[in-house]
């Protein structure tokens, strides 16, 4: 053999060698963008099919296709909006303090919806700490308003009231006007609903 035709081998092999590193080199950054691209996938999927869960409420879907609503405390009121629209619920959600309400006309009531109650026919069921909402007595157009009046955690204040807090209903067609909280004078009364 000759020297060219050595050398030409040598040639030939390291070229081989070469391509086969660039293969494994490309299998491996086509594995791990895999591998990214799934897990990424999961961290969005998970808790669309499982439900959402903050250290201010959980949201979840029921078997039954109801939406199932647990506040462990009154704050991100947005963000719970969000997680219930995903779950197919338009809601308007607003906090208040003790003793206060939202002011009336905040848009054209549905007049034969029932926002809250026990019946089947209600937007939404208080149920085992907690609430439910069915998304099929939500009409086209329409948003599920809940205002949540109170303290989320018990106080002095509350305990000699004798009242947590309070949840009002109502659904709205149309857009929903902004909550003017007003004084409450149910909330001072005695008459806590």
């Amino acid at each position: 053999m000759t020297f060219e035709e050595h050398l030409l081998m040598e040639l030939k092999a390291e070229i081989a060698d070469r391509t086969e590193r660039h293969r494994r080199v490309t299998r491996r950054l086509y594995a791990g963008g895999v591998v990214g691209l799934l897990a990424a996938a999961a961290a969005f999927a998970v808790p669309m099919l499982t439900g959402t869960e903050t250290s201010a409420y959980a949201v979840s879907t029921n078997a039954d296709g109801t939406v199932r609503v647990e506040i462990k405390e009154f704050k991100d009121a947005d963000q719970l909006e969000q997680d219930l629209g995903a779950a197919g619920v338009t809601a308007d959600i607003t906090y208040l303090p003790p003793g206060k309400e939202c002011k009336t006309g905040r848009g054209k009531t549905v007049g034969a919806v029932t926002a809250l109650g026990p019946g089947a026919d209600a937007a939404a069921r208080m149920r085992d700490g907690g609430l439910d909402i069915d998304p099929r007595n939500i009409g086209k157009d329409q948003t599920l308003v809940l205002e949540f009046a109170g303290n989320d955690k018990e106080t002095n204040e509350t305990r000699k009231q004798n009242t947590l807090w309070r949840l009002t209903g109502s659904m709205i067609k149309g857009q929903v006007g902004p909550c003017v909280a007003i004084d409450d004078p149910s909330w001072k009364s005695g008459n806590k609903s």
